[in-house]
Order: structure tokens, then sequence, then C-alpha cells
């Protein structure tokens, strides 16, 4: 077992992994071993799409990115954010879970293949680059976004005190 900062022991990397793993893979690619920046592996140009939990940072992280997902919820709200991806914004493929939320090998393989591979995949890496430009232009110093703010402090600090 590993302590990472100081604290829970972990399982080591070698005990989780297949056996030689670390050794054939050392040369063409790079393995985090506790926090990775999602914010900068998104923004990654080699980064085709991104298998994830729903989690509404992990989504607009995701957008802001450009990059379509997997969606793949764990609990609670995130159930409800892979409908809104997968049937409104129609920027991800979901997941088929079966009993207990169990999702197969084979399942998962399927949906990265569709979301790198397809027509499908194709039309929601489309769909998410609008959406990822529609936000840039949102936050530009005269985008909609910045402009709603601005009047929101604005009626703030004319409002009369309470």
């Amino acid at each position: 077992m590993e302590k990472l900062s100081g604290e829970t022991p972990q399982p080591s990397l070698d005990s989780c992994l297949p056996e030689g793993f670390l050794e054939r893979t050392k040369d063409r690619g790079y393995l985090v071993k506790s926090w990775a920046p999602q914010v900068a592996v998104l923004s990654h140009d080699s980064v085709g799409g991104f298998v994830t939990h729903c989690g509404w940072n992990s989504i607009l992280e995701s957008v802001c990115a450009g990059v379509p997902m997997v969606a793949w919820p764990l609990y609670a709200e995130q159930k409800m954010n892979r409908v809104i991806l997968v049937e409104e914004f129609k920027v991800a493929l979901p997941v088929n879970q079966l009993e207990n939320d169990f999702v197969t090998a084979n399942e998962l393989e399927n949906r990265v293949t569709e979301l790198m591979n397809s027509d499908k995949g194709k039309a929601l890496r489309d769909r998410v680059i609008a959406m990822r430009d529609g936000a840039k232009a949102a936050m530009r110093e005269d985008g909609s976004s910045r402009l709603a703010l601005a009047k929101l402090v604005e009626l703030i600090t004319r409002a009369p005190p309470t």
C-alpha cells in the first residue's frame, strides 16, 4: 500500500493493473496516480471523447472544451444530467446500465467506439463544438453572460437598503 498526501493508504498501481501494464505502456502514455488537471486534459487536442459520471462541473468543463461525452451517471442528480446531455443537448451517448447500475466492459467499449467512429459521434462532436463556441461568445466582454451579470450587479447596487 502507498500513502498519498500522508493520508489513507492506497493500493499500489501494480496491484490494480494487469501484470506488466506499466512497463508495456511507459513509452505510449501518461498515467496520473492521484489527481489529474481535468480542464487541461479535456482541452488537449488529442482528447476526442470523455466518459463522465455526469457531475455538473465535469459537464461544463467538457462542453467548454468542445468534447463529446459518454454519459455514465452514478447517483443523485447525475441521472437527470444524463437525460439533459443525451436528449436535450445531444452532446453525449448513454451507457446501458444493467441491474444495480452495472455496466459491462463490452457496453462501455461499444459506446466509446460509437462516439469516436460513427456518424452519430461526429454529429455529437459538431454539436458540442457549437455549444463551446456559443459559451465562449457569451463570456466575451460584450457577451450575453457578461452583460447579464453586469446588469444584475447594477440592480443590486442601486437597490434601496431594506
